[in-house]
């Protein structure tokens, strides 16, 4: 993301007006196992999903399905903005979606095995009413439909 001074007044004026969720109840529960043998699942923010997928657009409360044998080159990123650098993504997809690192954490036993979905949203929502009181559920009772244990969010 580039420094605010170098974006036009416009996007400055909305970046700093942006509304950010502030979350003092978020659950925490220690994991009750080695992490070693763990089911571990992605959701990420960056707007990523499959070729065949319907792409996301801004502001867009659904979320995708990505099976965890999903290669990087089988992903597109849709989130799009001025103040947001792909660079980074398009060069290597595990910046904002570390799903080879994970298949390499599983091959040194350090991780149990990955999940066999992980799940992408849109980032850089305005307003997270329908994420929080619908998405989000069915997104982590599929989860936990699949066995997983632990979630690593990607924000980007």
């Amino acid at each position: 993301m580039p420094s605010l001074d170098r974006l036009p007044e416009a996007s400055r004026k909305s970046m700093l007006e942006l509304p950010v969720e502030i979350n003092q109840t978020t659950p925490f529960r220690r994991l009750s196992k080695p992490l070693a043998t763990a089911v571990v699942s992605i959701v990420t923010t960056a707007g990523m999903h499959l070729h065949g997928d319907r792409p996301f657009v801004p502001a867009d409360p659904t979320f995708r399905r990505i099976p965890s044998s999903a290669q990087g080159g089988d992903l597109l990123q849709s989130h799009n903005s001025i103040g947001f650098d792909r660079t980074g993504v398009m060069a290597d997809v595990n910046v904002v979606f570390p799903i080879d690192r994970l298949r390499e954490m599983v091959a040194e036993g350090r991780i149990g095995s990955l999940g066999p979905t992980l799940y992408s949203f849109m980032g850089a929502q305005r307003d997270v009413t329908a994420i929080k009181t619908t998405t989000a559920h069915e997104v982590a009772d599929r989860l936990l439909e699949d066995g997983v244990e632990v979630v690593l969010l990607t924000p980007t």
